[in-house]
């Protein structure tokens, strides 16, 4: 399970990166190896190399959790690790990739949906800590954060859809 999981944020990592693979006109297998450095010239607006969508899904009241169940079990059968970047939502599938922004700063990061909750009414979603103190709401404890899914584009990535 390790490795799927260590897969799965190379991939999304690539994804988020994005890449250009430049070849050589005499064998198109043979990637070209070239000491010189030239500027190119492109319109960045024009260009979208990237296998990642993110699909808007609205503001959630976030909270989170950790000391009290790292190393318990989640709902989906891992170990809890309140340093990994995973949340807690009541029925989005898991393995679901979320970017979660707080808009107080703009700090955002990706978390992988493994557990159900928060159980508290009025919270939507329950951050590991470690993602917590990422977007800075540790002291308040609970924050309204923005929500978008990530999809990979045209990837049919089973660790991601099934439940």
């Amino acid at each position: 399970m390790k490795s799927l999981t260590k897969a799965l944020v190379i991939s999304v990592m690539i994804s988020l990166v994005g890449f250009t693979i430049v070849t050589n006109e005499n064998n198109s297998n043979a990637p070209v190896i070239n000491d010189e450095t030239f500027p190119v010239n492109v319109d960045e607006n024009k260009v979208n190399t990237s296998l990642v969508d993110y699909i808007y899904k609205g503001e959630m009241k976030a909270s989170w959790y950790g000391p009290r169940f790292h190393g318990k079990r989640t709902a989906n059968g891992e170990v809890y690790n309140q340093e990994a970047f995973t949340a807690a939502h009541k029925n989005l599938k898991f393995g679901t990739l979320l970017r979660v922004t707080n808009p107080k700063n703009d700090k955002f990061v990706v978390v992988r949906i493994n557990d159900r909750g928060p159980f508290i009414r009025g919270r939507q979603l329950d951050l590991s800590k470690a993602a917590a103190l990422e977007l800075s709401i540790i002291e308040k404890g609970v924050a309204k954060v923005k929500i978008e899914e990530i999809t990979l584009k045209g990837i049919n990535f089973p660790v991601i859809t099934f439940n």
